[in-house]
């Protein structure tokens, strides 16, 4: 789908030659797809893609064509996640400008006297379903990013004051909209409400609902009510699945109703918000059987491959809204009555995340239950980002510019570990509940004004946690970038040294100078191939270390055996996102692919997996 998308839509969306494009949120849903997929699969041709798509409009001084912030309309608020996510990958601040832009215009968009966005100017007093997918993701995104907790509290009112006004105690559905003035010919006059139940716009609501939890804080008092609503909402959208088919109507409560008919992009969207939300823990197992039935039912009833090859999504409403010009008075013939077409962007990008949710099943959950410590005690830097706040970088999980772990912590998630940054110095009581511990590349004093130097207290906690059962991974570097004499007072206690002297000098991009194979049947490594290591520190071993990759007659590889745990050592940081994620390295490099089998093989360490983590060498 993916590759349709590419192929006709080759020009940011243009759909009908002779139309101008527009800013437009049905673009963000699709590059959303895009994003996810790009993150599971590391290819770079869906980051070009994306980049391109958002270039059409975002320029150099971070200003948006056909973007207009005093038209007030929420929906133009949702393609800034894609230039957040620009942001942190590029760091270009033409994206972080660009999303300021759009993040400023919640500052004064009109809202209903509770509090509330209105869903347009245009639209005054009323909220719709479909707004809280287009403003909250990326308002809790933006807040998360920069540092700015007081919003949680108003993104958090967003989902509580629609679900209060427009929840049918009944059935648990949400009726379209809401009209605090009750002006409206579609509106009812005691309650405010539109007449029915529209598939989409209660898809909108839960795919909001997951996307703002990913970034909502773990401690904040309003979590627990967002985590309540989205399991009434699960619940109300499991009852209304067609039994037959395992998807979703066009107007959800009434399947025999004359016209009605099962519809694509709702039933995509539920199939996301339900997966993603089981996935991530935030409802109960049984929904996992919801979102499979439906996607089943989805790949049978939408997804078409025509003669040519090319996949097409079939059955998606083009569009539904409440008042306007001509009216849309909200009444069930309405929403019967508006075409339905294949391959509409909406549908399409909703396909997208939710195919991805789907596979992401595919990817072994040997993390579950185990949480990966990233050390940030030794390797401590600070920068400035574009806002101005200092931020830790350097090898963070957070971090999704070259110098990141995004993507490796990202694929330890998707195998069910937590990822988690140990800021103080390791002790027997930090580290006990670790299963995995992330030494890389400790601060020289030119990185850092008063580095956090190996001492033996550590020496003496790190080894007890290994001999327990711990799984240890010590990333050195080339000398002038790490500090070598006291993190080898750590190595050699497992019979490791990092020895000062660089192989694998690169100069500009001649990425065959840092090319190192990967032999055939690694009992690491099972994508056997080519891996890309640039200027790194060699090994010494002494027993009970063994090599695991040699290069030239160097060591590069080490693993060695302690007690019930285990201690893996590389002279190189190797799977930071610059040399995993798609976007330089040549195709014929495996980093991400070898990167996500050392994951598994770590994650089955350890005492509690018997054979299946024995190492033969």
């Amino acid at each position: 789908m993916a590759a349709t998308v590419m192929h006709i839509w080759k020009d940011s969306l243009v759909m009908q030659p002779g139309k101008p494009v527009k800013w437009a949120y049905d673009e963000g849903v699709v590059l959303e797809g895009f994003t996810n997929i790009w993150r599971r699969t590391a290819k770079g041709e869906y980051f070009k893609f994306i980049q391109k798509s958002m270039d059409h409009f975002v320029q150099e001084d971070g200003s948006i064509r056909k973007y207009k912030s005093e038209e007030y309309n929420i929906d133009h608020i949702k393609n800034g996640r894609i230039l957040l996510m620009l942001y942190k990958v590029t760091g270009q601040e033409k994206y972080y400008k660009a999303a300021t832009l759009l993040r400023s215009q919640l500052n004064t968009h009109p809202r209903t006297k509770e509090g509330g966005f209105w869903h347009k100017k245009i639209y005054p007093h009323q909220m719709w379903l479909d707004g809280l997918y287009m403003g909250q993701p990326f308002y809790a995104e933006y807040a998360a990013t920069f540092n700015q907790p007081e919003a949680f509290d108003d993104i958090a009112k967003q989902f509580v004051y629609m679900e209060n006004h427009a929840r049918d105690k009944n059935t648990g559905l949400l009726y379209h909209g809401w009209d605090e003035s009750k002006e409206q010919k579609w509106a009812n006059k005691n309650t405010g409400l539109s007449p029915h139940f529209w598939g989409r716009a209660m898809g909108w609501y839960g795919m909001g609902l997951v996307d703002v939890l990913e970034y909502f804080p773990g401690k904040h008092p309003r979590r627990k009510e967002l985590l309540q609503i989205l399991e009434r909402f699960a619940t109300a959208v499991e009852k209304v699945q067609d039994s037959k088919s395992g998807v979703w109507y066009q107007i959800l409560d009434k399947p025999t109703g004359k016209g009605n008919y099962l519809e694509a992009s709702a039933s995509n969207m539920f199939v996301y918000a339900l997966a993603k939300g089981v996935r991530l823990g935030y409802l109960p197992q049984k929904f996992e059987a919801v979102a499979q039935k439906g996607y089943q039912g989805i790949l049978k009833e939408f997804i078409k491959t025509d003669e040519s090859g090319q996949v097409n999504l079939h059955g998606t409403v083009s569009v539904a809204g409440l008042g306007g010009n001509p009216y849309r008075d909200g009444s069930y013939e309405y929403y019967l009555s508006e075409k339905v077409v294949v391959n509409d962007p909406k549908g399409v990008g909703a396909y997208l995340q939710a195919a991805n949710e789907m596979e992401l099943r595919a990817i072994p959950a040997v993390g579950k239950g185990k949480t990966i410590l990233l050390d940030g005690y030794f390797n401590n830097e600070f920068m400035k980002d574009a806002s101005g706040q200092t931020i830790p970088f350097h090898y963070k999980w957070q971090e999704q510019d070259n110098n990141g772990f995004y993507l490796l912590g990202e694929h330890a998630r998707y195998r069910g570990a937590k990822t988690e940054e140990l800021k103080q110095a390791p002790t027997t009581d930090n580290l006990k509940n670790a299963s995995v511990y992330i030494i890389v590349d400790p601060d020289t004093e030119k990185e850092t004004d008063k580095p956090n130097y190996v001492e033996p207290a550590h020496v003496s906690a790190v080894s007890e946690w290994v001999k327990n059962g711990g799984v240890l991974v010590l990333m050195a570097n080339d000398l002038p970038n790490a500090e070598l004499d006291h993190f080898n007072t750590l190595a050699t206690a497992f019979g490791i040294e990092f020895k000062k002297e660089t192989i694998n000098p690169v100069t500009g991009r001649q990425f065959d100078m840092g090319k190192i194979m990967v032999p055939t049947n690694h009992p690491i490594f099972k994508t056997s191939g080519q891996l890309y290591l640039k200027e790194i520190s060699t090994l010494n071993l002494k027993a009970p270390a063994k090599s695991v990759l040699v290069h030239k007659g160097d060591v590069v590889m080490a693993v060695a055996k302690v007690g019930k745990g285990t201690v893996f050592a590389v002279g190189d940081p190797w799977l930071y996102n610059e040399y995993t994620d798609g976007r330089k390295l040549p195709a014929e490099f495996q980093n991400f692919a070898t990167g996500n089998d050392l994951l598994n093989w770590l994650l089955t360490q350890g005492p509690v997996t018997g054979k299946q983590g024995a190492l033969k060498l």
